[in-house]
């Protein structure tokens, strides 16, 4: 049996995997070479591949998305790190006007993987706890990812690499460390934009990714115990393309919605997810769609107002016994 390993290793294994297997990926950001990345997923990649495929870059993010867009419009498959994925916003011209739109305007596929650490949780403040999913969500041309589990880890990363076009892979570092699984010795893919059933349940769906499907799970075996409540946990894995059939054909089992995210609420992907499940599913609902999210503000620096302002398994059991009593 294979050991247990880290969500972090599980992304590093499918980086080191694509690039052992195809000479036209390699890596570049801020720290990636000798350093090994700020949160180490890089570590040891340079010894391996070199200097050529593992590329240090200056602190300049729309350098590394405008030199990554490049490289691969010349046939490579270069994965963009972001040191925290709150400094995506310096290269959004790069990715919502050039790398986005590549293929519409000439044709061109434009195979670059952009992913970085996300989320609070970890007392970074401000500028180190974003979530941008909500930000690019609005742009065709692009796909969005964010895994929950070990496997899923490496899977979506390993599709995001293959993948034509330009994907963005969020990486919640609050499950780098914390999460651990055997996953199979075999090459596997998780394939972009297919949902997983987390949990089934028969009362209330619970429709999230990242790390909220770990809190969602939480939820689940508390409300199970304590007032019989079963929810249906569906992790998205995909933010962008979503999973449209799994979503409704939750909701028909279940006939109540919850949509829970880490971003903030105004504007977040949960106003698609429930926009989607009124117009598709409204013959299915029992009671409004509910969305769980961050309130509209920066993620606090202070431990106890970051912890007040993260949803989390408390907030989303009570929403559910507000929605099961409607």
């Amino acid at each position: 049996m294979p050991e247990p390993i880290t969500y972090l290793e599980a992304i590093k294994q499918g980086m080191w995997e694509e690039m052992e297997r195809d000479e036209s990926v390699f890596i570049l950001g801020e720290d990636v070479g000798v350093y090994g990345g700020a949160f180490r997923v890089t570590e040891g990649m340079l010894e391996r591949f070199g200097e050529m495929r593992v590329i240090d870059t200056p602190i300049s993010e729309s350098l590394i998305v405008g030199a990554a867009s490049g490289a691969a419009l010349m046939g490579m498959k270069p994965i963009a790190e972001m040191q925290f994925i709150d400094f995506i916003s310096c290269a959004f011209d790069q990715i919502t006007n050039f790398a986005a739109t590549c293929f519409y305007r000439c044709g061109e596929p434009l195979p670059i993987v952009i992913r970085g650490p996300a989320g609070g949780g970890t007392h970074g403040g401000p500028f180190h706890s974003k979530n941008v999913e909500s930000i690019f969500f609005n742009t065709p041309g692009l796909k969005i990812v964010q895994p929950a589990t070990v496997y899923d880890a490496k899977g979506l990363m390993k599709s995001a690499i293959r993948d034509p076009n330009p994907v963005i892979y969020l990486e919640h570092k609050l499950l780098y460390r914390r999460i651990k699984d055997t996953i199979p010795e075999d090459d596997f893919t998780v394939p972009i934009g297919e949902a997983r059933i987390a949990r089934g349940g028969r009362d209330i769906s619970v429709i999230t990714y990242g790390a909220m499907v770990w809190s969602a799970l939480e939820a689940a075996e508390k409300l199970s115990k304590e007032d019989g409540i079963e929810l249906e946990v569906v992790d998205l894995r995909s933010i962008l393309p979503y999973d449209k059939d799994m979503i409704l054909d939750s909701v028909k089992r279940t006939n109540r919605a919850i949509i829970l995210h880490e971003a903030t609420l105004t504007g977040g992907p949960g106003g698609e997810f429930a926009s989607f499940i009124a117009e598709n599913g409204f013959d299915y609902l029992d009671a409004p769609v509910v969305r769980v999210a961050a309130p509209d503000t920066p993620v606090p620096y202070s431990p106890p107002l970051e912890n007040f302002f993260l949803p989390n398994a408390e907030r989303l059991i009570k929403a559910v016994r507000k929605l099961a009593e409607y």
